[in-house]
């Protein structure tokens, strides 16, 4: 069985932590100021955050997103690797009725056997596996 994992962020849970104007940010305010002991994103997570702010907003804002990861000591991000997108993969064609992204595959790979207390995310494809979603419980 799979470490446990307090909280795993996904980049819905980013961007609106990040963006005052997100309908979620009060929510995410709350969570990011008292995280628990395992807080959990990927590269990948991190990636696609950088890329919304640039598409979004401009490379300043994409900047001070990355630099808003580097200020969160308790956040561990980690490395995808290849296996990690095989079994990302295999979940993509599991759920190949779902639009999931490879980002979105990879987190419900990291979220598997109940191995997570909290997805901290607003997309709601996230729980396709069990995990509770943080937006269900406000």
């Amino acid at each position: 069985m799979a470490a446990r994992i307090d909280a795993y962020v996904d980049t819905s849970a980013l961007i609106a932590f990040a963006d005052a104007s997100d309908t979620y940010h009060p929510m995410f305010r709350r969570l990011f100021a008292s995280p628990p002991s395992v807080v959990v994103t990927t590269t990948l997570v991190v990636t696609e955050g950088h890329a919304w702010f640039l598409r979004r907003f401009d490379r300043v804002r994409a900047l001070q997103f990355l630099a808003m990861i580097d200020d969160m000591p308790f956040l561990d991000v980690r490395t995808v690797g290849a296996p990690d997108v095989e079994a990302a993969t295999v979940i993509l064609r599991r759920f190949s009725d779902q639009d999931l992204t490879l980002v979105d595959a990879v987190g419900l790979h990291l979220m598997r056997d109940g191995a997570v207390g909290a997805c901290w995310s607003t997309d709601r494809h996230l729980g396709l596996t069990g995990a509770p979603l943080a937006i269900h419980s406000v």
